[in-house]
């Protein structure tokens, strides 16, 4: 299974402050997917909506972003991507936004729940 995450959707799960410092939020959940995939043996990339600033790199998983900031660009960028995907049914998208869901199931692939991912993480 491959696995792609909507990285503000998952970061805006928790309350934790992660507005103050948006960079520090990405850099944490670059570190936790990392671990999560380690653990898991999964594939793992992770979409954001603009480049990360300083950039934020990984050996283990992908890092993305969409060309452009702007509204839903990372949403755009994950359907891009999937559209381009050989096997979409072995992919599962992590997000909460219903209308990405509703375009993600309709090109075949999986969604899985933003929250209930988190929780996954915060316990790996």
């Amino acid at each position: 299974m491959r696995w792609v995450v909507d990285a503000m959707n998952v970061i805006g799960t928790r309350p934790d402050g992660w507005w103050k410092d948006r960079h520090a939020a990405m850099v944490r959940l670059v570190d936790q997917l990392e671990r999560w995939a380690a653990a898991n043996g999964e594939e793992v990339m992770v979409v954001f909506e603009r480049p990360p600033s300083p950039p934020i790199t990984s050996p283990v998983i992908e890092i993305a972003h969409a060309p452009r900031p702007g509204p839903n660009a990372a949403d755009d960028e994950i359907v891009r991507r999937l559209r381009d995907e050989p096997e979409p049914n072995q992919v599962r998208v992590v997000t909460s936004d219903r209308a990405l869901a509703d375009q993600v199931r309709s090109l075949d692939a999986a969604v899985e729940p933003a929250e209930a991912f988190r929780r996954q993480l915060d316990e790996a």
